[in-house]
């Protein structure tokens, strides 16, 4: 999270271009002592997050009804990010990123964010699980018809 919230201020102009998301992110991990394993898991969220950016802001300005994501809290809008990708992208049990993204927005963000993070993400969730959900009756009755066919 902290890594996306420093892209945000990262000015291109100052950097000479924008810099790299893994040098970005080695910038900020100087300052943690991470395992080898968590350590390559938050790359990979956080060069995934910003790899997928546009697909991860469509479906958060679609579920964060009456906010545009430029008028977010750079800390909520971050940790909504990063979260988004790990839904739609990870086999991450939904509970699991649902608390830790709340327990993010409780330590960085402000009074109202664990409120606004929990809603646009239970949002989210709902959205993700209808779309798989609709994709599973779509192949089951694919399966079937090839069955069928097969007879």
């Amino acid at each position: 999270m902290q890594t996306l919230y420093a892209r945000d201020f990262a000015d291109p102009r100052q950097t000479g271009g924008e810099i790299p998301i893994e040098e970005l992110f080695e910038r900020v991990a100087q300052n943690f002592d991470l395992p080898t394993g968590a350590r390559d898991f938050a790359l990979q969220l956080t060069a995934g997050t910003v790899s997928e950016l546009s697909e991860i802001d469509d479906l958060l300005a679609a579920n964060a009804i009456n906010w545009k994501i430029s008028r977010m809290a750079a800390v909520d809008r971050n940790i909504l990010r990063l979260a988004i990708y790990e839904l739609t992208r990870t086999d991450t049990p939904v509970s699991v990123i649902l608390d830790e993204a709340i327990q993010l927005a409780r330590r960085f963000g402000g009074e109202s964010s664990p409120g606004f993070v929990n809603g646009v993400l239970d949002a989210v969730a709902k959205q993700v699980r209808e779309q798989v959900e609709r994709a599973s009756e779509s192949d089951a009755e694919g399966s079937q018809e090839s069955d069928q066919g097969v007879a």
